[in-house]
């Protein structure tokens, strides 16, 4: 019998359900600018025919994962919040992160968030809010563009060029919608250059009109930066003199106090 080659090998088996995978797809389609949406830009946009859609989308309303309105369309249900708060709140990081931050906050009476990257988002795991700020609607769970936020910027410094260039596309750019925003590759690069060096960056006006943060990294027993915290004001009361000058270094205070906890320094 002669000996079975690696091109006779058996193909691996994948275990993809396509099925499941559109109906996930089907759910990341919503976010704070994209509430709800109508049945067929559900289908436009994940590429499926609109029967198809039609059925993942009943499906989810049976699970309680989505519910339709009114007007015909869609929206995510309860069980899409309840399903992600208890997740992230299992999380070492924001349970170690809860308490400095709170203090932060309290200290400060400004909001605080703390986030990872998810693709070329931000990824809220707290959110402790102490001002009327322009955006509001942020929760934990919520995703904002990275290249806008402070804490994305803090993040996406760490990455090289190639998984820069990797992860981020033209549409990345366009979900900012303040005066300042980034709206190219070449502007980010120049924005995140000294960056680490310095440890802490700014968002003046980017995401938003009349916001500014300051962002601070946290890292792990390995060196690696795992998370950012960022302390968020009003641009009206806080030139970039006062954020920095009142904020930074008291955030900077707790994102260590937080890498400790998390073994790292």
């Amino acid at each position: 019998m002669p000996d079975a080659s690696a091109g006779d090998a058996p193909a691996k088996r994948s275990y993809h359900v396509e099925a499941l995978a559109k109906g996930l797809r089907l759910l990341g389609l919503f976010s704070e600018q994209r509430p709800s949406m109508k049945l067929s830009d559900m289908a436009a946009e994940t590429g499926v025919p609109l029967p198809t859609a039609f059925r993942l989308a009943a499906t989810l309303v049976t699970e309680g994962f989505l519910e339709q309105l009114p007007n015909g369309a869609y929206r995510p249900a309860p069980q899409v919040l309840t399903l992600g708060f208890s997740a992230l709140r299992g999380l070492d990081l924001v349970q170690l992160a809860e308490g400095p931050l709170r203090r932060l906050a309290d200290a400060t009476s400004q909001t605080v968030n703390l986030g990872t990257l998810s693709d070329d988002y931000v990824l809220y795991l707290i959110r402790l809010r102490n001002n009327d700020l322009v955006t509001a609607n942020i929760q934990v769970g919520s995703r904002l563009p990275a290249v806008g936020t402070s804490i994305g910027k803090m993040l996406l410094s760490g990455l090289d060029d190639t998984e820069l260039e990797r992860r981020l596309t033209e549409k990345s750019f366009s979900g900012a919608t303040g005066p300042n925003a980034i709206r190219s590759l070449d502007g980010l690069r120049d924005a995140l250059s000294g960056i680490r060096e310095q440890g802490h960056v700014v968002q003046d006006e980017e995401l938003a009109y009349g916001l500014r943060s300051v962002a601070a990294p946290i890292t792990d027993a390995t060196g690696s930066v795992v998370a950012a915290a960022n302390v968020a004001v009003p641009a009206r009361e806080f030139p970039m003199e006062r954020l920095l000058g009142e904020m930074c270094q008291p955030l900077k205070d707790a994102c260590r106090e937080i890498s400790r906890l998390l073994g790292g320094r």
